[in-house]
């Protein structure tokens, strides 16, 4: 029986995405991202496991911190994405870490200088409350999503090209952090190149980040996304540039 697979692609990208799991489309090899030339975890479990206080903004469903048993004496995540929340207090608290959800990045639920070192990857913060809850000779390490970030995605569906991250890149993130009283202390930026090898493995991520096509719908590309569908099939992929940047600091 024939198959029509843009049609199979489509369904299956209904599959329920939850937390901040793509194992679904990565460890299937749907989606694969070149490497960075850091390595986040690398970069932080030294501070993370010699910390008595750390916090993790922008813990997602958790599944990254479950993974980095045994914890500091104090820990503690926040999450600022409502739907993570539930999934990141069911996993976490039963490991004695309490997970906070927050509205506004300029008042995290904190006292003064309670952390000795925040950890971020792909969260909002603000400088000035950063600072406000480290203590003396504290430190922060964040991995960041660059403004560019699969912006050419956006080229190639017809979506809009405007951003409000556009200006969100290394340098800005820099210049912020010092003028709120940081020495940085290491820096780096990349562009790694991220292959989707089907269509139903693009919709799966643009559904799973809705902030990239705001007004994102099959109904709406299904003529672009069929194009795209019929030259994944000839070229075997689509590449798309990625941007990430990473930024070591301490007050």
């Amino acid at each position: 029986m024939a198959i029509d697979l843009f049609d199979f692609y489509l369904t299956e990208s209904e599959k329920p995405f939850s937390g901040w799991d793509f194992s679904y489309i990565a460890d299937t090899g749907r989606i694969h991202t070149d490497s960075l030339p850091w390595c986040y975890t690398s970069e932080i479990l030294a501070l993370f496991k010699s910390s008595a206080s750390v916090l993790d903004m922008g813990t997602g469903g958790g599944e990254f911190l479950e993974k980095l048993q045994p914890y500091p004496e104090k820990l503690a995540a926040t999450e600022g994405y409502p739907p993570n929340v539930p999934i990141a207090k069911e996993r976490l608290e039963p490991l004695g870490v309490p997970v906070y959800s927050f509205e506004d990045d300029c008042s995290l639920p904190f006292s003064d200088d309670q952390f000795d070192f925040v950890m971020n990857k792909h969260e909002s913060y603000s400088p000035a409350e950063l600072k406000r809850i480290l203590g003396a000779n504290g430190e922060f390490i964040t991995q960041q999503v660059g403004g560019t970030d699969m912006l050419e995605l956006n080229r190639i569906l017809g979506a809009s090209m405007e951003t409000e991250f556009q200006h969100w890149n290394l340098a800005y993130a820099v210049n912020e952090l010092e003028e709120a009283g940081f020495q940085v202390t290491d820096k780096k930026e990349a562009y790694p190149t991220t292959r989707f090898y089907d269509i139903g493995a693009l919709v799966y991520y643009l559904k799973a980040i809705p902030w990239q096509i705001p007004d994102f719908s099959i109904e709406r590309y299904r003529d672009a996304l069929h194009n795209l569908h019929q030259k994944i099939n000839d070229d075997g992929y689509l590449a798309i540039p990625s941007h990430r940047f990473i930024i070591k600091a301490k007050v």
